[in-house]
């Protein structure tokens, strides 16, 4: 199994990682002695270890997954996670502003869009954590210069102690904030989560790079063949 490396990076607030792809070690069925290895594992707390659980095997209803929320698009819309229900989506943060990594995090995430154009089960997810000056019309804008899809792209806006207690608690945020945010500041990170129809996580990758977002389209396809 690979391991993966956390960075931390200078935007502060989020821990930006390496993390890829998790890969099982191969094991070989009865059935066609091959190896299977086209399964996700499965993440629960911020040291993101894979769990590789078989069917059956644990009550996935007690395991960690992303809770109700609420937040509003850049159509006006109200998004909550009840939009998402059987859903796969890919979830991350940014600010409309931010003149650092989000335009190559946004480059990637354009491949992730136009590879599932039209496919109603796969939707992006951005949370602005910097809700006070990313608003609606900030948001749509932003939306409209870079060809971001409203149907397809949410681009969130909202409560910003909801938006940083969904990032900490719900997608493992760092909690290490650091004397320099004091709330002042911004969470940022490289990070992107595959979260599943179940709204389990299933992957982190480095949104910066190319390899580790092909990786992502490739869990993306795994999931949709998954059995719910």
């Amino acid at each position: 199994m690979k391991k993966f490396l956390l960075i931390t990076i200078a935007c502060n607030l989020l821990v930006c990682s390496g993390f890829s792809h998790a890969e099982k070690p191969e094991v070989l069925t009865e059935k066609n002695n091959s190896a299977s290895v086209e399964e996700l594992p499965y993440y629960q707390d911020a040291s993101f270890s894979p769990y590789w659980l078989s069917e059956g095997e644990v009550d996935l209803t007690s395991f960690h997954s992303i809770p109700a929320f609420s937040f509003t698009d850049q159509s006006g819309n109200t998004i909550s996670d009840k939009d998402l229900d059987n859903k796969i989506y890919v979830a991350g943060f940014f600010f409309s502003t931010c003149p650092g990594i989000c335009p190559t995090v946004r480059s990637k995430l354009i491949r992730v869009q136009e590879t599932f154009k039209g496919n109603d089960n796969v939707r992006i997810v951005q949370h602005s954590i910097r809700p006070s000056t990313d608003t609606i019309e900030v948001l749509q804008a932003y939306a409209n210069k870079n060809k971001i899809n409203n149907d397809q792209w949410y681009l969130l806006t909202g409560d910003k102690d909801e938006i940083y207690t969904i990032a900490k608690q719900a997608y493992f945020a760092s909690e290490d904030l650091g004397n320099v945010q004091k709330n002042k500041d911004f969470l940022h990170t490289e990070s992107l989560l595959l979260i599943d129809k179940n709204k389990h996580i299933r992957g982190i990758y480095n949104g910066l790079n190319a390899a580790s977002v092909q990786y992502l389209i490739k869990d993306i396809q795994t999931l949709q063949n998954e059995k719910s």
